[in-house]
């Protein structure tokens, strides 16, 4: 069995809200990704590392997400249109695509087709670097995957996590108990990185295993630790391959999923 058939054999079996985005063929074969792609200003100005905000916004943290960039419910869930670029290769459209999926067992988050009526989307694109916009933005926003050292499952969550309304574990409102900030090995152009933001942070701990997490030599310029936890200055963190339970609830209590599929309390 060849890995494009297998490919195209998964992809069929796949849930149909989350189908392929639309780049089909004519007749003559030729692609109609030309008209049917979504237009978006190709300015991205980049806040942060990952993070870019618009030049007319100043959100740049989970308190957007009470003030209009949460995206809406309708019934009891919250349909996020999505756009893949016809640049990426079957192999990294599907690493894509399984990122995505992962969020249908236990939230109440479903991505689906771009249709060119979609006022609001995620558009995925290979810019320069990984980033993505924080929170639902006016029109189409990019999430971007340069490929291929940004097409990885952890890294399409993370990303589709800021879109969603997430910052980073760091900077969260009380990171001050838990982590220890070394200033001194941060190289200056990144020192913003680690400005503390007025968090949203639904109740739930502060997690050094979450996806949301950086490792602890970010941005360093001696390689020595930019980030320690109080709780052992030894404790290696910021290597999470994958969403975890904390991560799970803060959708589901962001945006009401909770039920017994969707859990939102945390357990012992």
């Amino acid at each position: 069995m060849t890995p494009t058939f297998l490919f195209l054999l998964i992809l069929s079996l796949t849930d149909v809200s989350m189908s392929a985005p639309i780049d089909s063929e004519d007749q003559t074969g030729q692609s109609m990704d030309i008209m049917l792609r979504p237009q978006i200003d190709p300015k991205s100005p980049v806040l942060e590392d990952d993070i870019a905000l618009p030049d007319t916004s100043s959100r740049n943290a989970d308190p957007c997400t009470a003030t209009g960039c949460k995206w809406p419910k309708t019934g009891h869930k919250v349909y996020v249109p999505y756009y893949i670029s016809t640049n990426y290769t079957p192999v990294e459209r599907y690493t894509i695509i399984k990122g995505l999926q992962s969020f249908i067992p236990f939230t109440c988050i479903r991505f689906v087709a771009w249709k060119p009526d979609d006022h609001h989307y995620l558009s995925f694109e290979s810019r320069d670097g990984c980033w993505s916009y924080v929170g639902r933005q006016e029109n189409g926003q990019i999430i971007s995957l340069e490929k291929p050292g940004c097409v990885y499952h952890s890294t399409v969550q993370h990303e589709v996590l800021h879109a969603l309304g997430f910052h980073h574990e760091q900077k969260r409102s009380d990171r001050d108990e838990y982590i220890r900030i070394l200033f001194e090995n941060i190289k200056p152009e990144f020192k913003h990185n680690f400005d503390k933001v007025e968090t949203n942070n639904l109740m739930t701990p502060y997690d050094f295993n979450s996806v949301m997490q950086y490792n602890k030599y970010v941005f360093s310029k001696n390689e020595m630790p930019t980030m320690v936890a109080k709780c052992d200055p030894n404790l290696d963190f910021g290597h999470a391959t994958e969403m975890n339970k904390n991560d799970i609830i803060r959708v589901n209590r962001l945006y009401n999923c909770c039920s017994k599929k969707t859990p939102c309390t945390i357990s012992n």
